[in-house]
C-alpha cells in the first residue's frame, strides 16, 4: 500500500490535473479541491510515506522518541499502535473517497477490507504480545548479544 501511495501520491503532485494517471479532471471540480495536488499530498504522506515508516518500525522494532509522543498504547511499542492508526485513516480517506465521487467501486472495496484487516491482524493476541514494549527490549537485548558473542 504505501510504495504505491508513494508513486501515486507524487504523480498527482508533479501533475496536478490527475493526467498521467488518466485521471477525469471533472471529478475534481469541486470547492474543496480545485485539482488532484492537496489529495495527491495526502495520498503521499499518509497513505505512502507514513505507512512505510510504520512498516520500518514493525520489523526493526527500533525506538522512535517523536512517534512515542502520538502512542496512546503506551505499554505497546509505537509502530503496533500506528499501524492501527493507519488502517483508520485508510478507511477514512476510502470514505471521503467514495463520498466525494458518490460512487462506489471495487477498489475500494479492497481498500476499505484491507484497512478492516489491518485492523483485525493488529488486534489478534499473538500480534499484541509481541509488540509489548517488555517483549520487544528483551528481544533486541537478546539481538545485540549475539550480534555481541
Amino acid at each position: 500500500m504505501g510504495i504505491g501511495a508513494v508513486f501515486g501520491g507524487a504523480v498527482l503532485v508533479i501533475e496536478p490535473s490527475g493526467s498521467l494517471l488518466g485521471m477525469p479532471t471533472d471529478i475534481m471540480e469541486i470547492e474543496l479541491f480545485p485539482n488532484y495536488l492537496i489529495p495527491g499530498i495526502i495520498l503521499l504522506v499518509f497513505m505512502g510515506i507514513f505507512p512505510l515508516i510504520v512498516a520500518w518500525g514493525l520489523i526493526t522494532r527500533r525506538e522512535c522518541k517523536w512517534a512515542e509522543r502520538l502512542d496512546v498504547f503506551k505499554k505497546s511499542h509505537w509502530s503496533w499502535a500506528y499501524s492501527l492508526y493507519i488502517s483508520i485513516i485508510l478507511i477514512i480517506w476510502i470514505s471521503v473517497e467514495t463520498y466525494i465521487l458518490n460512487a462506489v467501486a471495487l477498489v475500494h472495496l479492497f481498500y476499505i477490507a484491507l484497512g478492516l484487516a489491518i485492523q483485525i491482524v493488529t488486534v489478534l493476541p499473538q500480534v499484541n504480545e509481541s509488540y509489548l514494549k517488555e517483549r520487544v527490549e528483551n528481544e533486541i537485548e537478546i539481538e545485540k548479544d549475539s550480534v555481541q558473542g
